[in-house]
Formats: structure tokens, C-alpha cells, sequence
């Protein structure tokens, strides 16, 4: 990989180059949040709800909801120990590219891959290239993230 690895601490528009990368913590999708998730969201697909299910699907177990997985994601990112002087995420462009399976744990990799300053002179735009690895680092998922961040 090209860039340099974000050290810890908090990480400003100014502090950042393109090829930059923060690399978060892992989470394990287990049961309780696959069923928290159905709770909130509503979507109650047997998929993701019934084992038995999955498995006339074709899949081993049950398969954690897409959302899901990305909202795991953005959560590490803001776990991680390389922190963003975010303001707002503005966009998200999302993949889903294999299942993440229960029991899976996954994790991420955020490249900067572009930067502009915005109309407002303490605000800059800040362009990631996403990835969701599981835990043998197979891509799951991946796209990119805009922040608008602190100057």
C-alpha cells in the first residue's frame, strides 16, 4: 500500500494526503446483532433470521443484513485509533460483494483518495476508498465514504 499508516490521535483536513490510510479493530457479528438490527430496521428476512433458512439458501448459517455490516463499519472507523475531525458524512457508495456470515469477523481499511476545500474556509471534503474485510481478508463489501471535515 502506498500512503502512510494514520497514527493515533485526531487527524484534521490539513493533516491528511491522498494515499493516507487509517486500518480499524475487528467485530464479530454474532446472534444479538443481527437480531438488534432486525429489531431497529424492520427487515426480518429469514436470511438473516433463520438458520435453516440460510442453509435451504445455500448459505452455512445466517447472513448478516448488508446495512448491517457497513453500519459495523462506520462504527469501527469511529472506534479506530486514528481518529477524523469529521463534521458530517455527505455520501456513501456501497458494494456488497460476499456474504458476512455469523460468527464472521470483519474489519476495515480507509484510503483517502481525494480532497477539495469547500465553500466554507474551516471545512474541507474528504473522499475514502472503503474496504470491509473479513477475517480471512477477503473484500465483503466496499465503496467509498465522503466527509466533510474540520480544516
Amino acid at each position: 500500500m502506498t500512503g502512510r499508516r494514520l497514527a493515533a490521535g485526531m487527524h484534521r483536513y490539513g493533516d491528511l494526503a491522498v494515499g493516507d490510510r487509517i486500518e480499524t479493530g475487528r467485530a464479530m457479528i454474532d446472534d444479538g446483532m443481527i437480531d438488534r438490527f432486525a429489531d431497529l430496521s424492520g427487515d426480518r428476512f429469514a436470511l438473516h433470521m433463520d438458520e435453516a433458512a440460510a442453509r435451504r439458501l445455500g448459505f452455512p448459517t445466517r447472513v448478516a443484513h448488508g446495512l448491517l455490516v457497513l453500519s459495523v463499519i462506520d462504527g469501527l472507523k469511529n472506534q479506530a485509533p486514528a481518529q477524523l475531525a469529521a463534521i458530517a458524512s455527505l455520501n456513501w457508495s456501497w458494494s456488497f460483494h460476499a456474504p458476512v456470515l455469523l460468527g464472521d469477523s470483519i474489519r476495515s481499511v480507509l484510503v483517502v483518495e481525494g480532497k477539495r476545500l469547500s465553500r466554507r474556509a474551516d471545512r474541507g471534503i474528504v473522499s475514502f476508498e472503503v474496504s470491509a474485510l473479513n477475517q480471512y481478508d477477503e473484500v465483503v463489501q466496499s465503496g467509498r465514504n465522503q466527509l466533510m471535515m474540520q480544516v
